[in-house]
């Protein structure tokens, strides 16, 4: 079993993965920008190591400073949880090459599913369905693209390679602008990612986004834990994440769950990791892999039961899947709002000192948040303060447990999307469910 582990991260993340490390008796480390000396997980870790200025750029992203901390600590492990460098696999392969075990995948693992071609040629080879594309890099061949779009059928999307979180990416609708949006994205592409790589894709008009979480360990064994919708986004940001996803019927479910941990057993992959689709006219297309912990996996363990940051920590001690897929079931419905500090309309940031606090409480309802009354969020991080978590036997329940814990929140001192939050759960298409990712944009006029 891993003795101690650093805590690569911040907020939220950082005080969930303490508290499995805690369960576990495993020792943590956590390192703190210095405008983090105050963090929740900071008070309760083990040890602390001050890693640099506020930037993140000066702290959370300075590989050298992060392995350093784990050598003067003598920790054997570090942890990335999401953002920052989870999904960096230079980070990775210097973890692994300095003597510690990485929480995650390994470093040529997160290479192939960080570029979105080989990505899909892996999952192509596991059956995984994927959208009608170009099965591989644009060349050069002016005619031969042309051609290609035509038999694609228009609109379709133009993505680097590199690319993610929605960016690199252009919409072309016609045959006229076709070359010039390539070259414009691989331009931007280059900038961006420095990997000029594009290919193309059939664009999906109005789609869900539906994803799969999955775990596998380095035993040959791999399970899904069921789906998610993620399609409440504004501006390719979740807001609101549920499980499992309405309408998705069991049958679906298991063949597609199925598909993803074939994948992952026929590349090696060990660790949590969700399996991103686009869903629409009842048929997934598989878009990109996630190799970390998301920040909605709350959900999955609302209805599935599984602790997956302790799964994490399991398997990374070179542990067997605690669960077989037999052993996973759906219980009930759950819902997560992230809260974040900005102002509801604007959606401007809005840092500052917490001078009043009140969390939701009741049956079903889970907050994981680190902050506390008092706490000063600073102005230099993402501005997800929290989430706010129901499960219900039912979605109907979950939802109304939802409105009813938005009701009792309290944050002052600062603004939130609270106010936002609500208008989505009271909103119909919301309420019936399967609304499209393009929802929520509309409904904000965006």
């Amino acid at each position: 079993m891993i003795s101690k582990v650093v805590i690569a991260n911040r907020g939220e993340i950082a005080l969930r993965i303490l508290r499995a490390c805690r369960e576990l008796g495993i020792k943590t480390v956590a390192v703190h920008s210095e405008a983090d000396r105050d963090l929740m997980h900071v008070q309760f870790a083990d040890e602390t190591v001050c890693i640099g200025p506020a930037p993140s750029t000066d702290s959370y992203l300075q590989i050298p400073a992060l392995i350093s901390a784990a050598e003067v600590t003598d920790a054997t492990a570090i942890h990335p949880g999401y953002g920052f460098l989870s999904e960096n696999a230079d980070f990775a392969e210097r973890v692994e090459q300095s003597g510690f075990t990485f929480i995650g995948p390994k470093a040529d693992t997160i290479r192939m599913m960080g570029d979105k071609i080989t990505a899909i040629e892996s999952m192509k080879k596991a059956g995984v369905p994927t959208v009608p594309g170009s099965d591989g890099p644009l060349g050069d061949d002016k005619e031969e693209t042309l051609k290609m779009a035509a038999d694609i059928g228009y609109p379709v999307i133009i993505k680097a390679a590199g690319g993610g979180g929605g960016r690199g990416m252009r919409v072309v609708h016609t045959e006229a602008t076709l070359l010039n949006s390539i070259s414009l994205t691989k331009t931007e592409a280059g900038a961006a990612f420095g990997n000029s790589t594009v290919y193309m894709e059939k664009f999906l008009v109005n789609p869900r986004h539906v994803e799969f979480q999955v775990l596998s360990d380095t035993h040959g064994n791999a399970i899904h834990l069921a789906e998610r919708d993620c399609s409440m986004q504004r501006r390719h940001q979740k807001v609101v994440e549920e499980a499992p996803a309405p309408g998705i019927t069991e049958e679906l479910r298991a063949r597609i769950g199925e598909r993803c941990a074939e994948a992952c057993r026929q590349i090696g992959y060990r660790g949590a990791g969700t399996f991103e689709f686009l869903y629409e006219d009842g048929e997934f297309y598989f878009i990109e892999m996630n190799t970390r912990v998301q920040v909605e996996h709350p959900v999955t363990e609302m209805i599935t039961g599984v602790d997956i940051v302790k799964e994490q920590l399991l398997i990374a001690s070179g542990e067997k899947l605690s669960y077989t897929q037999d052993d996973i079931s759906i219980n009930g419905h759950a819902i997560e709002c992230r809260i974040n500090a900005e102002d509801s309309k604007t959606f401007m940031p809005s840092p500052g000192r917490i001078t009043q606090l009140h969390f939701a409480g009741g049956a079903g309802v889970r907050v994981d948040s680190h902050i506390y009354n008092g706490y000063m969020v600073p102005p230099y991080y993402d501005s997800m303060i929290g989430k706010l978590i129901t499960h219900g036997n039912t979605r109907d329940e979950a939802l109304q447990r939802m409105k009813i814990a938005l009701s009792e929140m309290v944050i002052d001192g600062i603004k939130t999307n609270i106010p936002l939050q609500q208008e989505i759960m009271d909103d119909a298409a919301f309420a019936a469910g399967g609304a499209n990712i393009h929802y929520l944009e509309k409904k904000l006029g965006i």
